[in-house]
């Protein structure tokens, strides 16, 4: 990613060519099935940090195989100029769609297992497709970079500065830190990366806190230092980590070149990081799930773009379907979904959006499987505006319905509300949908923890 950012910057492309000499994986997304829609200006990258090894610790990849220890959903919205990553806990247990074997992987049949062991059944392809199921988020390419990779980035950009609370002696991470505002080294800054007994709880999640912020430390030190002022070294970096790189085969330097150029003037403020909403697996407590609503919230939210946007003061308040209100609107909601009690948890978040939720069940069979909202000959605008808070549905007329709306949660592309601002929040934010404050993202423009 930080390779992206920066390559638009180079004077000289054909050095750029030369450079980019990037390992590629078999990474077929038409075998995937029904796919996201895509949405113009967007491009969404899944970034992958592999735990693999080279040298003594080589036997751990044939023992484990290579899965990836950081997967980072990076939604890059070209026209509005932000970024948002998404950082999927490791240890989340997802269902991981049938795949076929890739690599080392034997396939797999479909079923519940943690998000990242994806990579072993299948490899960059089954990760891929895992990925895109789960999130509902049309993935355009993916990239993967190892663990000498990471170290190589921080060298080569001349270290990042951090603040580290208190001091650190971790054995497993190879790990000794003092307390204070610190200087780190591509393996001290891998150490921290990888380290749960620093943290407060020793945990994934924790950890995934130090990550976002070396990201942001890296991106600052890239932006503000020394690795855009010459040819020479900008190429030293670039030669640096492409070693440690695969992408898959379609991501090619042209489309790299493009995508950094229309990028590398975003405000690092506009680039921020987020983890997806996630509770405690009960069989096992050592796991995580997605928390579903603010989670699908979220993603659809990433999905359509309306994260990056900026703060354009558009008039939101004047588009609300001529007049008509969500307390004007009553429905029944059908859960099409296949997942029990979802729809009674749409009914909640609809109604605190103060539409009428005269019922939660489920469909008769032939229901669509795509999300649709019916109305009547004379319920129009009423539709509009429900379909509105929904980050994804279709508007049909049904001549039977009278009053009363039917909204059917579709299977296929359920994507739970939209991210909009509801009318009269607390300084324009919403409270239905997801919201990066409500979800304490960070940014890369400045570290979260001050050791001043």
């Amino acid at each position: 990613m930080t390779g992206v950012v920066i390559a638009g910057s180079l004077a000289g492309y054909t050095v750029y060519q030369d450079v980019f000499g990037i390992a590629t994986a078999d990474v077929d997304p038409d075998g995937w099935g029904d796919r996201p829609a895509q949405v113009d200006g967007l491009h969404n990258i899944l970034l992958l940090g592999t735990d693999e090894r080279a040298g003594d610790d080589a036997s751990y990849n044939e023992l484990n195989g290579i899965r990836p220890d950081v997967l980072v959903v990076v939604s890059i919205d070209v026209d509005r100029g932000g970024v948002t990553m998404v950082n999927l806990p490791r240890d989340t247990m997802v269902e991981i769609p049938p795949c076929e074997g890739g690599g080392e992987g034997g396939g797999w049949n479909g079923g519940v297992d943690q998000v990242n062991h994806a990579m072993v059944y299948g490899g960059m392809d089954c990760q891929g497709n895992t990925v895109e199921t789960v999130t509902g988020i049309h993935l355009d390419h993916m990239v993967m970079v190892d663990f000498a990779g990471f170290e190589n980035i921080v060298d080569a950009v001349g270290n990042i500065e951090m603040c580290v609370p208190e001091p650190i002696d971790d054995p497993k991470a190879h790990l000794q830190l003092d307390a204070g505002l610190q200087e780190l080294n591509g393996e001290q800054a891998l150490g921290l990366a990888r380290s749960r007994e620093s943290t407060e709880t020793g945990s994934d999640l924790d950890r995934i806190e130090n990550q976002q912020r070396m990201i942001g430390a890296i991106l600052r030190e890239v932006t503000d230092g020394e690795v855009l002022s010459s040819p020479s070294s900008l190429y030293g970096f670039l030669d640096s980590i492409t070693d440690s790189l695969t992408t898959d085969s379609g991501f090619t330097v042209d489309k790299m070149t493009e995508l950094a150029i229309a990028m590398r003037e975003v405000d690092l403020g506009r680039m921020n990081m987020v983890t997806a909403p996630v509770v405690e697996y009960p069989p096992n407590d050592n796991k995580v799930m997605l928390d579903e609503v603010p989670a699908q919230e979220l993603f659809a939210a990433v999905a359509a773009g309306e994260l990056t946007e900026g703060d354009d003061g558009g008039t939101d308040e004047e588009e609300s379907g001529g007049g008509v209100e969500p307390s004007d609107v009553s429905l029944r909601v059908l859960n099409n979904t296949g997942i029990d009690g979802l729809g009674s948890e749409i009914e909640q978040l609809l109604s605190a959006e103060g539409f009428v939720v005269t019922e939660a069940t489920n469909p008769e069979p032939g229901a669509p499987d795509a999300t649709t909202v019916y109305h009547g000959p004379d319920r129009a605008e009423h539709a509009e505006v429900l379909a509105d808070a929904l980050a994804v549905a279709d508007v049909v007329e049904e001549p039977s319905l009278g009053e009363e709306l039917e909204l059917v949660m579709g299977g296929v592309d359920w994507g739970g509300l939209a991210t909009t601002a509801s009318e009269g929040e607390d300084e324009g934010e919403g409270g239905g949908g997801a919201s990066l404050d409500d979800l304490e993202s960070t940014s890369a423009a400045e570290d979260t923890v001050s050791c001043s």
